[in-house]
């Protein structure tokens, strides 16, 4: 599953297209491409979002509710819409979704823990905030990305975490909101604005606490780069995210079914026949940006085998400085 990685150092990019035959291979070595040309960048996500994470389209109705739960994990999350009010108006917003969620869930989430506070700087407008997520700052990009963070700004979550903790069931995240506060312009939403200039927040928002608290207690090491090369597809980054979080502790081989990744991964299909092909091609752009990943596949599902981290410890704790030279523990970027 590594085939298009080896290929792109084996003839470069342009000899490994050139020895693909269908689109799906050319679209892998693609992906690999993206990736192979980037820098390397160390981010972070809470690891309930490796679990569960947002929908992948928008829901029908922006009232709606998104719950969900896995059978085969002791995690559950809820997501309500939410609103804001500006221009002495209230504006309804759904919850959010899609690749754009995800990525400003991720970049919050790294900068939160980049600085050691819960106050993040955006850039100055929303040019500059897009371009350092490595997207494009133009048509559906800007209005995708600039949706989903109102969305995110206003709904509110629960993570739910079962289990037992002195003889009792522990909840470790309670119902709380992403982002506490920020500065918004009225004007956001009514479609002229240039994406080199309009501004999402003004220069700051502030992270929940509670959000924040669990986010420091429970990283999981990621790279944005990787991210940033599946940014297209949020089945991808889900199963990417997925992959980072389970092969580093896995003690042996483990075999996941396919019901149990549909439960997870592709709710939205009543057969697991139709949810197959999408994760799959899902699967190998995660592999794609996951070099050790050591994964297989078979008739009934997904083979895990132990693995070295997405990102090596050694190097996240290079991005880490110790207490003893700061006062504190402090992410500072890689």
């Amino acid at each position: 599953m590594r085939s298009a990685l080896d290929l792109i150092r084996v003839y470069g990019v342009d000899g490994a297209r050139a020895r693909v035959a269908n689109p799906v291979e050319r679209e892998l070595v693609d992906t690999a491409a993206r990736f192979y040309d980037t820098e390397p960048s160390v981010g972070v996500t809470y690891s309930g979002f490796c679990v569960i994470s947002l929908p992948h389209r928008r829901l029908p109705s922006d009232s709606e509710v998104w719950e969900r739960k896995v059978p085969s994990h002791p995690c559950s999350l809820t997501i309500e819409p939410g609103s804001l009010t500006y221009n002495g108006q209230k504006h309804d917003f759904g919850v959010p979704y899609g690749a754009a969620g995800r990525l400003i869930l991720l970049w919050l989430q790294t900068e939160a823990l980049k600085t050691d506070s819960r106050v993040v700087r955006l850039g100055s407008s929303m040019y500059s905030w897009m371009r350092l997520m490595g997207t494009h700052a133009g048509g559906q990009n800007y209005k995708a990305i600039r949706e989903q963070a109102m969305r995110i700004a206003a709904c509110r979550l629960q993570f739910v975490w079962t289990g037992q903790a002195g003889g009792r069931s522990a909840v470790r995240f309670k119902k709380d909101t992403i982002v506490e506060e920020g500065m918004l312009f009225g004007d956001l939403l009514n479609g002229e604005e240039d994406p080199r200039q309009a501004r999402l927040w003004e220069d700051t928002v502030v992270l929940s606490r509670t959000f924040y608290d669990e986010l420091k207690k429970h990283p999981v090491p990621i790279k944005l780069n990787a991210v940033q090369a599946i940014f297209r597809s949020s089945l991808a980054i889900d199963v990417y995210i997925w992959l980072a979080y389970r092969l580093r502790a896995l003690e042996g081989r483990t075999h996941v079914g396919w019901a149990a990744l549909r439960d997870q991964f592709g709710p939205q299909y009543s057969r697991i026949r139709d949810f197959k092909d999408p994760f799959v091609k899902a699967l190998q752009m995660a592999v794609c940006v996951y070099e050790e990943a050591k994964v297989d596949l078979d008739d009934k599902g997904v083979i895990l085998f132990p693995s070295p981290p997405a990102v090596a410890e050694r190097r996240f704790r290079q991005v880490v400085l110790p207490p003893e030279m700061t006062g504190r523990p402090r992410l500072v970027g890689s």
